[in-house]
């Protein structure tokens, strides 16, 4: 299954790295930017979010929030937060629903491991509709944050 801009977006709620939970109607009224990532620590997905770390007030500017979405335990991700001092939030999709719903999960991955998110990018509009997909299936690909902006200048 696999979402398409227009479609709503799946709701969710999830845990962040405080363990609080976090919902996508939490974001009512404001434009979000859903991003799912593989792993904490590893490679690829460090230089991903230090990218949007470093260009936050653009997306801010732009009246959108940034959440970032793993299959990572919300314990994993504090430390990942904090040794990266990350300015979003980091959910956990520990049970992989979320992951599922948009499409955006590998069956199977390196490693032998399964269940795990696929990198992509989503922009919600407020009224919770998708205005822009990308789901890589190649893990070392970064979404196209040239094109995740031109969609949000849009909304």
């Amino acid at each position: 299954m696999s979402i398409k801009v227009g479609e709503k977006a799946p709701s969710f709620t999830l845990r962040n790295s405080a363990t609080e939970e976090v919902s996508l109607s939490d974001y009512k009224g404001k434009n979000v930017v859903a991003l799912f990532f593989p792993l904490a620590f590893t490679g690829v997905c460090t230089t991903e979010l230090c990218e949007i770390r470093d260009s936050i007030a653009e997306y801010n500017n732009m009246d959108a929030e940034v959440v970032a979405i793993s299959v990572d335990s919300p314990f994993t991700l504090a430390k990942f937060k904090e040794e990266q001092g990350y300015n979003f939030p980091l959910l956990s999709d520990f049970n992989k629903e979320v992951s599922r719903a948009y499409g955006s999960l590998y069956e199977d991955f390196v490693l032998d491991m399964k269940g795990v998110s696929k990198r992509s990018a989503f922009v919600i509009d407020k009224e919770g509709t998708i205005k822009y997909a990308e789901i890589l299936e190649n893990a070392g690909d970064i979404p196209n944050f040239a094109a995740v902006k031109d969609a949000l200048a849009k909304v």
